[in-house]
């Protein structure tokens, strides 16, 4: 090799070996161009245990401190003048009805300036058919929440419910004037948490204050709190009170429910998305909802919070638009506390698959109706609840398998986990079971379970969509102090008597009569339109 060529070899060994260390180097100083695809932080958390006393001065500085970090929240949303009447209340209801957790969702937000009502822009006259009627007209319903800033890039967190459906959305700051406000837009939701992610899309010329996170699993029965929100409209109230409890099991949906804070700290409609906070000023949840009564709309002293750990866990799948969970298609019961022996179990443990979805995941797997879930992915259930949580927190796709008990034997069955469809899930539940008028009652004695039954005809199969080839026995009334209530229901058809097929009404007695006093009849029971498994302990 000639020394020219040799001198272009080593040169050009030498360049590229720069250039090798030069990236190293630049790695390590983190001197390469960041990459245009943004990404949200997770907040840090403070899990330093809570110590100190309470003085005069301390809800004071909370409130000083976080207060800047809190935002006001107003949307406008297209509703049908129809809708409107039945979402806030006409001559029949009021707007504050009902007593359930899982009415208020949709309800925990109040109208600018006061109000728990939406307000309406009646920018038309309404037009009018040609019977006289009124028809149905799209009017701006106007609503207020509260959020907080989690990042100087001007994410803020709130509630799904706030800002679902909105087609307008503005935040106002507390460093602001009270014109003020700037536009956003939502970047994932999540209905399940209630929890929704929004971005300015305006920026203040000013630094954005950030909520700084506590960890909500240390939180106890007992710790003082601080509610800041906009209640009714009063911009940043604040409100303290203590945790009333903890794991608090809040059903969002049939078969679906979320573990929360409960706290008797004054929240209110409009508190929605606003922050729950611990002494430290740190955020322990985000204000989803209360519990009212027919005579009240406000607060009663029982409220819920999502917990921080569970939005904050969240994030980086709100961030990307859409929240992933699993799903395997059955709907579970807890193991009974009395009776867990006579399915084979030895202690009271696992889940009860009440039903199967038609073509789902545990379907195609071979689960069945009356089958008891154990373990899921080598994991013991302790209960409903806990496998329901393993579940949704299984990436769809995964083979999982899942050991079930079934006639006292014990069976793996291989499931495929699907991804959750909560909206499908909710309009199914929708449908209901609705049916024609019943049957008159043809009396069949049925021992202690409070049952009347009665044989199936043609025509009442048809009505209740009993599939060709099922026979059975039909509950046509259900005694509401007996052993079956809460459990069976008229229009219920029974299939079979731990796990002996009847094809008839006096057959499906006699296996009822059979079971001893305090123990489990185990049914398979027609419903609507799919079969599902219910335990009924006799008396």
């Amino acid at each position: 090799m000639s020394t020219r060529k040799t001198t272009l070899f080593y040169s050009m060994l030498i360049a590229v070996a720069s250039l090798a260390v030069g990236m190293v180097i630049a790695s390590r100083l983190d001197l390469t161009p960041a990459s245009s695809a943004q990404s949200i932080g997770i907040p840090p958390m403070n899990s330093a245990p809570l110590t100190g006393s309470i003085d005069a001065s301390t809800f004071r500085n909370i409130a000083k401190a976080a207060t800047p970090m809190v935002v006001n929240i107003k949307t406008e949303m297209k509703a049908k003048a129809q809708d409107l009447t039945d979402f806030f209340g006409g001559a029949n209801g009021g707007s504050g009805g009902g007593s359930q957790p899982d009415d208020l969702f949709h309800r925990f937000f109040g109208a600018p300036g006061g109000g728990a009502g939406g307000d309406q822009d009646d920018q038309s006259a309404p037009g009018r058919g040609g019977n006289g009627r009124r028809r149905p007209k799209e009017q701006t319903t106007r609503a207020a929440g509260t959020g907080f800033i989690i990042s100087k890039d001007g994410y803020i967190l709130t509630n799904n419910h706030v800002v679902e459906d909105a087609t307008k959305i503005e935040v106002s700051l507390y460093a602001d004037d009270a014109d003020v406000s700037y536009k956003a837009k939502v970047v994932g939701r999540d209905p399940l948490t209630d929890s929704a992610l929004l971005q300015l899309i305006d920026k203040p010329n000013h630094p954005l204050p950030e909520a700084r996170f506590g960890d909500s699993s240390q939180v106890e029965a007992g710790d003082w709190v601080m509610a800041i929100g906009n209640p009714f409209g009063y911009e940043h109230t604040v409100t303290v009170g203590v945790i009333s409890a903890t794991s608090r099991s809040f059903r969002v949906t049939n078969g679906r429910s979320n573990d929360m804070l409960q706290t008797d700290a004054a929240i209110n409609p409009g508190n929605s998305g606003g922050p729950l906070l611990n002494v430290r000023g740190e955020v322990i949840g985000m204000n989803t909802a209360i519990i009212t009564n027919a005579r009240s709309e406000g607060n009663i002293g029982i409220g819920f919070a999502v917990p921080s750990n569970t939005v904050r866990d969240l994030l980086p799948q709100l961030h990307t638009g859409k929240v992933v969970r699993g799903r395997i298609g059955v709907s579970v019961l807890a193991v009974p506390r009395e009776g867990f022996e006579d399915f084979g179990l030895t202690k009271r443990a696992g889940a009860i698959v009440a039903e199967v979805t038609p073509g789902g995941a545990a379907r195609k797997a071979g689960m069945e109706p009356g089958d008891v879930i154990t373990q899921f992915n080598g994991r013991p259930i302790a209960n409903n609840d806990e496998l329901v949580k393993m579940v949704v927190a299984t990436k769809p796709g995964t083979t999982v398998p899942v050991k079930v008990l079934r006639n006292k034997q014990d069976k793996t069955l291989n499931v495929v986990v699907e991804e959750l469809d909560l909206e499908a899930e909710q309009n199914q539940g929708r449908r209901g079971t609705q049916r024609d008028d019943q049957p008159p009652p043809e009396e069949q004695a049925t021992g202690s379970f409070g049952l009347t039954l009665e044989p199936v005809t043609p025509q009442m199969a048809r009505r209740l969509r009993l599939p060709s080839g099922k026979t059975g026995a039909v509950v046509t009334e259900v005694d509401p102090d007996g052993a079956s209530a809460g459990a069976l229901r008229q229009g219920d058809v029974i299939l079979s008597v731990n796990g002996k097929a009847v094809s008839n009404a006096v057959e499906a007695a006699r296996e009822l009569q059979k079971i001893a006093s305090g123990r489990l009849a185990q049914l398979r029971v027609w419903r609507g339109d799919a079969e599902v498994f219910v335990p009924v302990k006799k008396d």
